[in-house]
């Protein structure tokens, strides 16, 4: 069968016997439509998919910095902490070791007023004079944490007493009670900076 276009209408198809055809060309041009149509969604698909993958990418980039810089800041944190505690230990080391090279000053006083007989015989005035200085002294030591451990008639502790000697008592009670303190224990900020020596009672039957 031989076909041959119109000039005219190139959409249209004239057929041997002269009737003229304009289905197939419609269908043909449809079909190309669709078919760009398709190509033209799967293009659209495979571009949002990229670009879905490359924002998951981005969000983990995200949380990877925001991960690091969240360890770096609470590292910098911790830093400054352990160097202030270390500042106030160092502070605090320092104080001890002042105090105990002053407690040995306070005591001489305690012991040179302990002496009542010696001590009244003094000039009244150079009394007071040292009683004033040994209080300033004294209030001094106690604003920076020291606290006398003065054990007297309670139960002797290991931890905290030093036991200089035994004496025997005849009452049952006073076993392993401190009897007399020859030197003061101290505190200093709660924990025990030199344990008190005393002389503990031993009840024997």
């Amino acid at each position: 069968m031989f076909k041959k276009k119109d000039n005219k209408n190139p959409d249209e198809v004239i057929i041997e016997d002269g009737t003229q055809n304009t289905h197939t060309a419609q269908s043909t041009t449809a079909d190309v439509d669709l078919d760009d149509s398709v190509v033209a969604e799967e293009n659209a698909q495979e571009t949002i998919k990229k670009l879905r993958e490359k924002l998951k990418k981005v969000e983990a980039e995200k949380l990877e910095y925001l991960t690091g810089w969240q360890r770096a800041k609470a590292d910098h944190i911790n830093a400054r902490k352990r160097e202030e505690e270390d500042k106030k230990d160092f502070v605090k080391f320092a104080n001890e070791r002042l105090i105990e090279g002053l407690v040995p000053v306070l005591e001489s006083f305690e012991m040179a007023m302990g002496n009542k007989e010696a001590w009244e015989k003094t000039d009244k005035n150079w009394r007071v004079g040292v009683e004033y200085i040994y209080g300033q002294l004294k209030k001094v030591l106690e604003d920076s944490g020291l606290t006398e451990l003065r054990p007297e008639n309670k139960k002797f502790d290991h931890s905290t007493h030093e036991a200089a000697s035994y004496e025997p008592v005849t009452d049952e009670k006073l076993d392993h009670v401190v009897l007399k303190v020859i030197q003061n224990g101290y505190y200093l900020n709660g924990k025990l900076m030199r344990p008190a020596k005393v002389v503990v009672g031993e009840f024997k039957k």
